[in-house]
């Protein structure tokens, strides 16, 4: 267990191996929910966007056609967390 001190303007600051543990770097979210007897569940703030919001985002951006398998591909990847950046994922050429 993690002891936090509250400084007089109620703030906190987390642990590195606490960070590291819910998966935040520098500049993400947390969410806290407040519950039952002076209790409180903290976890890592997760997007959570809608597909409709995707629709189009590279529209007019790439002449590259994809086929169903790679965009079937790249939305589990996706979903599953795993972004990459750049033109390649890691063991492709």
């Amino acid at each position: 267990m993690s002891t936090l001190t509250v400084t007089a303007r109620g703030q906190v600051t987390f642990r590195k191996k606490v960070m590291q543990h819910l998966g935040v770097k520098p500049g993400g979210k947390i969410e806290l929910d407040l519950l039952p007897d002076g209790r409180g569940l903290i976890r890592a703030a997760r997007p959570m966007g809608k597909i409709q919001n995707f629709f189009g985002v590279l529209a007019g951006k790439t002449k590259k056609v994809a086929t169903i398998e790679e965009m079937n591909e790249a939305a589990a990847a996706g979903w599953a967390g795993k972004v990459w950046v750049g033109k390649s994922r890691p063991g492709k050429k």
